[in-house]
């Protein structure tokens, strides 16, 4: 090493650090460039409800992603003998439900983005819709990306009857037609490109204190980004679905009863609504109530004839 008699040594040292610190930060800016390009470059008005959404795939991406999951959902029941099939009771009921709230998907598609002053979207009109019922004690349901469904056998005793039912179900549907599952992975991305830039940005830094600001980073983004934004995603589908249901003739207003049952599940515990993808089940009935004269407006529109709301 050359000795600078001038103190050349510990100016060469500083350069070299100076030069490492400042290449950091550049790669720093280029991952928050990029984060801000992919984030805001695939924003658009969601038609259903009026927000900014973000979307991580196109809609022909999420039909093959939810084939391909649902197609394993149904191996994965077969090969445990608890895929009902299509000629049970059970699997005739809720394939009727399905059918019915599929049929009103146009319209309620078109008047919410109407309502919204939004060309309504088309991208359901490329969905693959089908519906399995699953054999299980699990008191669930769900609509893959493309309008792949499965209802599980252990929510039927918890609905009690169709029109909760189709509440449920419509709830599903609205995942899909909203592309929640395309939004979360936008959110992913964004998340991963945070967390490689914080990784970055502490790289010089005591390993302890590394991991001390990456989990406070991380419970910040958990807190205060991810959690609230599958908050947000229920209240829509429960919106949307709810729409769905009454504009296919059945009786929103069993929505309310539904989810105070809901609400006893596991003896009632829940973490606090801030630590849930899901919204605390007094706000969500509050919502739903909030929702239910424009709910009626659907049933009266499209169900002229049928049996009045009690």
């Amino acid at each position: 090493m050359r000795v600078d008699p001038l103190g050349g040594t510990q100016q060469q040292t500083g350069r070299r650090r100076g030069f490492g610190g400042g290449i950091r930060w550049w790669i720093l800016i280029l991952f928050a460039g990029y984060a801000a390009w992919s984030w805001f470059g695939s924003a658009e008005t969601d038609p259903y409800t009026g927000e900014t959404a973000h979307y991580g795939a196109s809609p022909e991406e999420e039909v093959q992603l939810g084939a391909q999951a649902y197609d394993q959902v149904r191996s994965d029941a077969a090969s445990q003998g608890a895929l009902m099939p299509d000629n049970t009771e059970v699997s005739k009921q809720i394939r009727e439900i399905a059918s019915r709230l599929v049929n009103r998907v146009p319209q309620v598609t078109a008047d919410l983005a109407s309502t919204n002053q939004q060309a309504a979207p088309t991208s359901y009109q490329n969905f693959q819709w089908d519906v399995s019922v699953i054999q299980s004690d699990e008191a669930n349901a769900f609509c893959l990306p493309g309008g792949k469904m499965a209802v599980y056998t252990g929510l039927l005793p918890l609905a009690k009857n169709q029109d909760a039912m189709a509440v449920v179900m419509g709830h599903e549907i609205a995942h899909a037609l909203l592309r929640h599952g395309s939004q979360r992975m936008a959110q992913q991305k964004l998340v991963q490109v945070g967390q490689m830039a914080a990784g970055m940005a502490l790289g010089g830094m005591d390993p302890g204190q590394q991991q001390a600001v990456m989990a406070a980073l991380g419970a910040g983004a958990q807190y205060g980004f991810i959690l609230p934004y599958g908050r947000n995603h229920e209240t829509q589908a429960d919106k949307v679905g709810l729409m769905l249901a009454a504009a296919a003739c059945y009786n929103p207003r069993e929505a309310i009863p539904l989810w105070e049952r809901m609400s006893e599940l596991g003896g009632g515990e829940r973490p606090p609504e801030f630590a849930s993808t899901h919204p605390d089940p007094a706000n969500r009935i509050q919502t739903l109530q909030s929702l239910m004269p424009q709910a009626e407006q659907f049933y009266a529109k499209y169900c002229q004839g049928s049996p009045p709301l009690k």
